[in-house]
């Protein structure tokens, strides 16, 4: 899949993934009335929503990554909360407390914003680490305990987390534990100047109540979702990929500017990241250019640089890049 082209339509109308093309149509199509640009962020969006996982985007404040994640809620007809991090957000202003139930002796378990499809926590590296350790168990296990009592989470479960990357005054940084529950780590960057100009014009005669609620998005069909995500899980994966992404994850175990290298849970990432970039392309088999494709967005945050690798100006992607070049792609 081309960086050009991350959403492509499939021509093939004998295609065995029929859903997940019809998905990207859709979301081509719907999307591209609200969002100018950012083609390549709605995709990983969707890579986190049918691999199942939880994506962490990074950018400077008012490049659209609130609206994204919330045009995407508004397309696939899920819940969407949204929780603005503060210094003094607590645990339970996220998860939900029990409270007294008046006119009765008898204790209530009131449902925090947690308990949604999307939950998009805004500037995550803003609570206090009390509250950030909190979302640990709803990420991995996609549930929450409270007074003993286990209750589950919706079955799409998705937390999208912002930062900003040069605001640090009044932070805290996430930690290992913390990053490496996120399945992807997505760079939202600013549009190009065609695409900053096609927003300007479609802002100019937008109501008051913004462009999400102009468009007035058509939400896809119910099962299109859960036929999109079969259709992920089923793409064939031969033999020499499992060793060339596990050949990237434990190499950079070694690499020499690395103080970290990336967990055995970064290979599974890998993996069905892998898998959803092979249906993105129509194909229901893996090749070793999605492993590549999926190998930034999955690893960049995995990692950690040694200090003297940061003084020289190097940063993950670029060591990341160097990883890839060392290891022998498969030739089938």
């Amino acid at each position: 899949m081309s960086e050009e082209n991350p959403l492509p339509v499939a021509s093939d109308s004998a295609s065995r993934l029929q859903a997940t093309r019809q998905l990207l149509e859709r979301t081509r199509t719907e999307l591209g009335r609200v969002i100018a640009g950012q083609d390549e962020v709605i995709g990983e969006v969707m890579v986190a929503v049918l691999a199942g996982g939880h994506a962490l985007l990074e950018g400077v404040p008012g490049i659209a990554k609130t609206l994204i994640v919330k045009s995407v809620g508004r397309l696939l007809g899920l819940g969407f909360q949204r929780v603005q991090a503060t210094p003094d957000l607590m645990p339970a202003d996220i998860l939900g407390t029990t409270i007294f139930k008046p006119g009765t002796d008898a204790f209530t378990f009131h449902q925090g914003p947690v308990f949604t499809d999307l939950l998009l926590v805004d500037e995550i590296n803003r609570m206090p680490p009390r509250t950030q350790a909190a979302l640990l168990e709803c990420m991995e296990e996609r549930q929450v305990t409270s007074d003993g009592t286990r209750r589950l989470l919706p079955l799409w479960f998705t937390v999208f987390a912002t930062q900003n990357p040069i605001d640090f005054e009044g932070t805290y940084p996430l930690p290992e534990a913390q990053l490496d529950r996120f399945l992807l780590k997505i760079k939202v960057r600013y549009p190009s100047q065609a695409e900053e100009r096609q927003m300007l014009e479609r802002h100019r005669g937008s109501s008051n109540a913004g462009l999400l609620e102009d468009a007035a998005i058509q939400p896809v069909p119910a099962d299109l979702l859960v036929s999109a995500r079969d259709e992920v899980r089923a793409i064939r994966v031969e033999a020499d990929l499992y060793d060339y992404i596990l050949e990237i994850v434990r190499r950079t175990r070694e690499w020499p500017m690395l103080a970290l290298g990336a967990s055995p849970r970064a290979a599974i990432c890998l993996l069905r990241v892998a898998q959803v970039f092979a249906a993105f392309e129509d194909r229901d088999y893996m090749v070793p250019d999605d492993v590549k494709r999926a190998a930034l967005p999955v690893l960049r945050h995995r990692i950690l640089l040694k200090p003297e690798a940061e003084l020289e100006g190097f940063e993950a992607d670029r060591v990341l890049n160097d990883v890839l070049a060392a290891v022998a792609v498969p030739r089938g």
